[in-house]
């Protein structure tokens, strides 16, 4: 039987030592480099931070498989198993640039079910977690479940990108939303807009193109606080690929799905 208690302990443990790591990196010159555009920057923070998990876990857990997003884990055909879904900076124009709005996202999945998510907020100091079926925290005190809002009186979470011309989506379809909602913010970090929605912070998430490291921590920690988090069709996520995603408090998720998404998507 999976032993969940220990999981934690190392993974809490883990995070707090790299969070420590990436702080003293602030007083260095970082090596930045582009991956697949030139706005796709990787540090060798980034690279060693991930080094740092996969070490430790194939160390303390050998049956326990890796997804990372620098390439340290391994070759997955499945989520079959035990499987860590590692981002080590999620936000890294973030990281490179203000030194601030980033995050550790770490996942952990069995058979493609997620356990354990951990958003932890270097600068912050502000740990998101969630146990399957016990309940989300922000720093120990337990976040209540999420309550329903109206569109109207909502702060949308959303890239300007998506509301001008673009590859992945006609922007008609966003842009009655985004004068319908409160207000609008961008982050530019997945995992500290999904935990602010799970924190209340935000009410809704919406982004063209998330890899399973960008969300399947806040996955588990959202829907612990009963959020919902799908594809634009309200689908379930492809957690082996890349995915258009909705985040959304209970009650509004469907609101701007029936109002906005799928209305404006069929017609």
């Amino acid at each position: 039987m999976m032993n969940w208690a220990e999981v934690d302990t190392y993974a809490k443990r883990w995070i707090m030592e790299a969070g420590m790591s990436i702080r003293e990196s602030f007083t260095h010159s970082l090596q930045i480099s582009s991956k697949s555009e030139p706005n796709d920057l990787v540090t060798n923070i980034d690279k060693e931070t991930e080094q740092f998990f996969a070490r430790n876990i194939r160390e303390q857990f050998p049956s326990h498989r890796i997804l990372g997003e620098e390439g340290f884990g391994d070759k997955l055909q499945s989520l079959n198993g035990v499987v860590w879904i590692i981002d080590p900076i999620d936000g890294t124009m973030n990281f490179i640039h203000q030194r601030r709005n980033f995050a550790i996202s770490i996942g952990v999945y069995k058979d493609g079910v997620g356990h354990l998510g951990y958003i932890y907020d270097v600068v912050q100091d502000e740990l998101y977690f969630a146990e399957k079926g016990k309940g989300a925290f922000l720093n120990d005190v337990q976040l209540p479940n999420l309550q329903q809002k109206k569109v109207e009186e909502a702060i949308l979470n959303i890239n300007a990108t998506w509301l001008i011309r673009n590859k992945r989506m006609d922007p008609k379809i966003l842009i009655p939303l985004a004068n319908t909602v409160r207000g609008t913010r961008s982050f530019g970090s997945a995992a500290i807009e999904m935990a602010y929605i799970a924190s209340g912070r935000l009410d809704c998430y919406i982004t063209m193109r998330l890899s399973p490291w960008d969300f399947a921590a806040g996955k588990v920690i959202v829907e612990e606080v009963g959020g919902i988090v799908t594809d634009l069709g309200g689908n379930p996520l492809n957690l082996m690929g890349v995915n258009p995603v909705f985040v959304s408090k209970p009650g509004l998720h469907q609101e701007i799905l029936e109002r906005f998404l799928l209305k404006n998507t069929h017609s």
